[in-house]
């Protein structure tokens, strides 16, 4: 006698649910948006879709207010010379008994700047100039030259590199930092004005007033003009 054995199923006789795979549907998802993304790559790239700058492109808006004046001076300073200088910043800040990996930034940053140096003819006294009776010879005195204020240029200052701790990348990440910027610019301008100092700025200010002061008397008949500069006060 024999006997035919039927087909069983083991998952039913186990009694054990079949086992479902639900990764399939994310490699599906996943690979419609591989295939979308690759589409519109191509379609920017033979120009029969807009490219993905045109579509997630970064947009500046300038929503700053119009300048308001708020004063006016009038300058009697004639400005004779400028000069222009660069300087290279180093800032490093860190913090006792933890690395520079930890807590530290270290900002390399170039600037770029001018100081002009100026005669102030405003304050000439009355007896700062001496004519003769014929009108041919003048002294003059003036008060010495001197230097301006430092005006960095941003156009020409940039910050080359900016190294931070673990704890400066957090607070930076919550909040923003400007004195950190504010700090190297303050800086560079230091750096300038004591350049400034060293550079002979204020005597070539003043050679160039005696020589403008004596081409401009000599245009109107004096024959010997003497520039003499000394701390005069009006």
């Amino acid at each position: 006698m024999t006997s035919s054995d039927a087909p069983t199923d083991t998952a039913a006789q186990s009694g054990k649910k079949p086992t479902r795979r639900p990764w399939r549907g994310l490699l599906k998802v996943v690979g419609i948006g591989a295939a979308v993304l690759a589409l519109l790559f191509a379609g920017g790239r033979l120009s029969l879709l807009p490219s993905l700058d045109g579509l997630f492109g970064e947009r500046t808006h300038d929503r700053s207010g119009p300048a308001v004046l708020k004063s006016i001076q009038d300058m009697s300073a004639y400005e004779a010379a400028s000069g222009n200088f660069q300087v290279v910043v180093d800032l490093e800040k860190d913090a006792r008994f933890l690395p520079d990996a930890v807590r530290g930034t270290r900002t390399l940053f170039v600037g770029a700047g001018t100081v002009g140096a100026s005669v102030d003819l405003g304050k000439v006294t009355e007896d700062g100039v001496v004519i003769d009776e014929d009108r041919t010879t003048a002294e003059i005195r003036l008060p010495r030259a001197v230097l301006g204020k430092p005006a960095l240029d941003p156009d020409r200052s940039y910050a080359v590199s900016k190294q931070r701790g673990l704890l400066d990348r957090l607070g930076d990440f919550f909040s923003d930092n400007p004195s950190s910027e504010q700090a190297v610019n303050q800086l560079a301008v230091r750096h300038i004005g004591e350049a400034a100092k060293e550079s002979g700025l204020t005597a070539r200010a003043e050679k160039n007033t005696a020589e403008m002061l004596k081409g401009l008397l000599g245009s109107l008949g004096f024959e010997r003009v003497t520039v003499r500069y000394g701390d005069y006060q009006g």
